[in-house]
């Protein structure tokens, strides 16, 4: 998508110096700077530490790492250790891990001198293949705001929550693939973006992007998404999620349960844009069976922002002596999502629909 009016992606291989580049998100929207991952001990702090984050980018990610990985020593055991130390960075998102297992299937009978050339190929695959799937979801997506706009006749407001934008993904994103696309078909959106604590992704992350595309938008507090559903102020709302159960159980940033639940008494449509590889088949129970990770409590204790001398500083919000907890992510039962949004086309959030889609 578009940065100050030129094209970019959130990860790249630049063949000229053999070097895989991100952009360091945790700066953003301050400062846009492209850093180099040279080790696996790199890609894990980027995964962990959040230089990337969003599913299908940490999913892009790890499948580089392991061309990292394979540039150190190309050793089927030595690789098999580095899969599992990219693994260990963050357990909720499947794309992880279905990364990974790609690499490692289809590396697993050749020679030694063929490895590194074979993740590579595989790694710009996946990289690709992610850029296709999440058009394909924002043009399936886009057909709900054409159909809502057609119906009313004014700009379609929509919400979404946290970052699904092109920075969770390697381009056009998935719950904003569709919101990127209608843009661009001049179909009038305006969004509302949630704050999404502790890590202000929305404020930080989507904001930024709908900036740089010149699509109206409104930034709120995370609790105000009930308040403009009672007041007939959304029309769609529209998340993405970092793993979805088979049962359509959806696991997405903290705050998208409570979300679902204000659509549900408002009777708003609730979609969920979802890769087929942010589903686990294997899950059958998203609330019993998904691990939720728990971050660090000093997100929440602290944050991070401009300070009177335009430089970034961080500051605590909270009194000496408070305990903080840091949930990550939270389930949304199958029953409060509209229907799922994927590559393939949109389908109902239940066990049939979802495993047709193998």
């Amino acid at each position: 998508m578009l940065v100050n009016d030129k094209h970019l992606t959130t990860i790249w291989y630049d063949k000229e110096v053999d070097k895989v580049k991100i952009i360091d998100q945790r700066l953003i929207p301050f400062e846009l700077k492209i850093i180099e991952l040279n080790t696996i001990d790199e890609v894990c702090f980027a995964i962990k530490e959040m230089q990337v984050r969003g599913a299908p980018l940490i999913g892009v990610t790890a499948a580089f790492g392991m061309y990292i990985a394979s540039k150190e020593n190309s050793n089927l055991d030595f690789l098999q250790e580095a899969s599992k130390k990219i693994n260990a960075t963050r357990p909720t998102a499947v794309n992880l891990s279905w990364a990974l297992n790609e690499v490692m299937t289809k590396i697993a009978d050749l020679e030694e001198d063929q490895t590194s050339a074979k993740i590579l190929d595989i790694a710009n695959k996946i990289r690709q293949d992610d850029i296709d799937n999440c058009k394909k979801i924002g043009e399936h997506g886009c057909e709900l705001i054409k159909k809502i706009y057609e119906m009313k006749n004014k700009p379609v407001n929509i919400l979404t929550h946290c970052n699904a934008g092109w920075l969770a993904t390697v381009d056009w994103g998935t719950a904003l693939a569709p919101v990127f696309v209608a843009n661009k078909n001049n179909i009038p959106v305006h969004v509302w973006v949630d704050e999404t604590r502790p890590r202000n992704q929305g404020f930080s992350l989507t904001a930024w992007e709908l900036i740089n595309e010149k699509i109206p938008h409104s930034l709120i507090v995370d609790n105000v998404g009930g308040h403009l559903m009672q007041h007939n102020k959304i029309d769609i709302c529209i998340t993405g999620t970092d793993r979805t159960a088979s049962n359509g159980d959806v696991c997405n940033k903290i705050g998208t349960y409570l979300k679902a639940l204000a659509a549900y008494d408002n009777n708003i449509p609730f979609y969920v844009s979802a890769p087929i590889s942010s589903i686990d088949f294997n899950i059958e129970n998203g609330i019993r069976d998904i691990p939720i990770e728990e971050r660090g409590s000093e997100e929440v204790s602290h944050i991070t922002g401009l300070d009177e001398n335009n430089k970034l500083k961080k500051i605590k919000i909270v009194p000496e002596g408070s305990s903080c907890t840091n949930f990550a992510f939270d389930v949304t039962p199958a029953k409060y999502i509209t229907k799922l949004i994927t590559e393939k086309g949109i389908v109902d959030a239940n066990y049939q629909s979802i495993n047709n889609l193998k």
